[in-house]
C-alpha cells in the first residue's frame, strides 16, 4: 500500500505544529514561567529551544522521512542487520498510550469549561467560589466522562476519514482559529488597566528573580519547559516525517514548527499576565492558575462569558491538536506493524484508549484515594512519560542518529539537509555526539530528582 502523504506544505506544518502545540504551551508555560520571574526564564527558554529543540526534533523528522514508517519500522529499516534499536520503538509506543490516558482527561476539562462559560454556568458565582466549581467537577466522575468521552470519540473520528481529507483538513480550520482567538484574546488583555505591568513581567529580565529563585532552578525549568513543548522523545512527531516530502530540509522545517509552537506559547502569557496583573491575581499560581485564577479574572471582567468561553474554546483547540496527531500515531502504528486497515485500527484504539483513560479521570473522586510516592494517577502517569520516557527516548534517538552503532551522524545529515534551506554542517558531529547528550542528561536527572 502506498504511504499516505500530505496535501501541502503548510498542512504538514500546522498538524506537526499542532502535536508540539498542547497543554504544555497554554498551561504549563504560562504558570512555570510565573513561578520563574518571567522575562528572564523565557530568554533562557527560547535559548534551548534553539540549543535542543530544533536539532532533536529534526531527527525525529529524519527517522520518518529516511524509511517512510512509524517508529518501529523505522528503526528496523534503518538499523543494521541483527540490531535491536526498534525494541525502543514499541516504548515510544507504549509512551503514547500513557500520553493518552491523562491527556483525554485534561483536554475534557478544557471542553468542559469552554461549554461552562458559553453556557453561563459562572454568572453569579462570586471570586472565592471558582475553586469550587473545580472541585466540583473533579468530583464527578459522570460529568469528566462525559467530555473525556467526547474527545475521544471525535479524535478517532478525524483520523478514521485519513491524513489529508481527516486531520490535514481539520487541523488546518482548528490551527487557523486558533490562532486567530489568541489574537483576539492578546487585544482585550492589552487593553485591560494594569496590562502594561503584566506584559513586562513576563517579557523584561528581571535580574533579582536570580537571587529570590536561584539560577540553577531558572535554567533547569527553563530547559526542561523547552524541552518538553516539542513532545519529542516518544516518536509522536517522527510518524509526520514519514509523511513528507524531501522538498525542504528538516532543520527549515523543524524551525518552522518551533517557532509556531514558541509564538502560542508567548501569546498565551500575553494574554494571561496582563490580566493577572489587571485583577490582582498572582501569576505564580502554578496548575491551579488556568481552572482556579483565571475564572476569577473572567467572573469580575466586562463580558466575562464571552471571553472565558472564547479563552477555554482556545485551549480545547490546542489540546485536541495533540489528541488527534497522537492518535494518527497509535493507529498508524498498527496498520505499519499488524497489516491493519484504518478503520480496524481505529476502533481498537478508540475503545482502548477510552478504558486506559479511565483510571485518570476516575482518581479524581472514586479513586481518590490510590496514591503512589504522594502522586495521583495523572501525576504517576504524567511522571513516567515526562521525566522517564520522554528525556530517555530523546537520547535514545541521539545516539541512534549520530554514532556509528546506530544509523550514524552522515545518514541523519544527507537526510536533514535534503531539500531547500538551512542545511546543518558536518563540523556540528562534535555537538551532536558529546554536549547534546550532556544537556539531555542532565534533564533526564533533574527530572528524578524529589522536588
Amino acid at each position: 500500500m502506498e504511504r499516505e502523504s500530505f496535501k501541502s506544505r503548510l498542512g504538514f506544518i500546522l498538524v506537526s505544529a499542532g502535536c508540539a502545540i498542547g497543554i504544555g504551551n497554554v498551561w504549563k508555560f504560562p504558570y512555570v514561567a510565573g513561578q520563574n520571574g518571567g522575562g528572564l526564564f523565557v530568554i533562557i527558554y527560547l535559548l534551548f529551544l534553539l540549543l535542543m529543540g530544533v536539532p532533536i526534533l529534526a531527527m525525529e523528522l529524519s527517522m520518518g522521512r529516511a524509511s517512510r514508517k512509524s517508529i518501529v519500522g523505522a528503526y528496523k529499516t534503518l538499523e543494521k542487520k541483527g540490531q535491536k534499536w526498534h525494541i525502543h520503538g514499541w516504548f515510544c509506543t507504549l509512551g503514547c498510550y500513557i500520553l493518552m490516558m491523562y491527556y483525554t482527561t485534561v483536554s475534557g476539562w478544557m471542553m468542559d469549561y469552554f461549554w461552562k462559560f458559553l453556557t453561563g454556568e459562572f454568572d453569579g458565582v462570586k471570586s472565592e467560589s471558582a475553586g469550587e466549581v473545580f472541585d466540583k467537577m473533579l468530583a464527578n466522575p459522570a460529568e469528566m466522562l462525559l467530555f473525556m468521552g467526547i474527545i475521544i470519540v471525535v479524535g478517532f473520528l478525524v483520523c478514521s476519514i485519513g491524513l489529508k481529507n481527516g486531520i490535514e483538513r481539520v487541523t488546518k480550520v482548528m490551527m487557523i482559529c486558533l490562532l486567530a482567538l489568541i489574537g483576539v484574546l492578546a487585544v482585550n488583555s492589552f487593553m485591560l488597566p494594569g496590562a502594561a505591568e503584566g506584559t513586562s513581567f513576563f517579557l523584561l529580565p528581571d535580574l533579582g528573580t536570580i537571587e529570590r529563585n536561584g539560577l540553577y532552578n531558572i535554567v533547569s525549568a527553563a530547559m526542561s519547559q523547552a524541552f518538553f513543548t516539542l513532545s519529542i522523545g516518544i516518536a509522536s512527531m517522527e510518524i509526520f516525517g514519514s509523511y513528507m516530502s524531501k522538498d525542504n530540509t528538516l532543520i527549515s522545517e523543524s524551525i518552522r514548527i518551533t517557532a509556531l509552537d514558541t509564538f502560542v506559547a508567548l501569546m498565551s502569557g500575553l494574554i494571561i499576565f496582563p490580566a493577572c496583573f489587571s485583577f490582582d491575581v498572582a501569576p505564580q499560581e502554578g496548575p491551579s492558575l488556568i481552572f482556579v485564577a483565571l475564572p476569577k479574572i473572567f467572573i469580575n471582567m466586562p463580558f466575562g462569558r464571552i471571553w472565558g468561553a472564547l479563552f477555554f474554546l482556545f485551549m480545547s483547540f490546542a489540546s485536541f491538536s495533540t489528541i488527534t496527531a497522537v492518535f494518527e500515531n497509535l493507529i498508524s502504528s498498527c496498520m505499519d506493524n499488524f497489516g491493519w486497515s484504518r478503520k480496524r485500527a481505529t476502533v481498537f484504539n478508540g475503545v482502548l484508549i477510552f478504558v486506559l483513560s479511565l483510571p485518570c479521570m476516575l482518581g479524581f473522586n472514586l479513586l481518590s484515594g490510590f496514591n503512589l510516592f504522594g502522586m495521583n494517577i495523572l501525576g504517576i502517569e504524567d511522571f513516567i512519560v515526562s521525566n522517564l520516557l520522554l528525556p530517555v527516548g530523546a537520547l535514545i534517538f541521539l545516539l541512534f542518529c549520530t554514532f556509528r552503532f546506530g544509523w550514524g551522524f552522515d545518514n541523519f545529515l544527507a537526510e536533514a539537509n535534503t531539500g531547500k534551506g538551512i542545511k546543518l554542517k558536518h563540523g556540528l558531529v562534535f555537538y551532536f555526539k558529546f554536549i547534546l547528550p550532556i544537556l539531555l542528561a542532565f534533564i533526564l536527572v533533574n527530572g528524578l530528582i524529589p522536588k
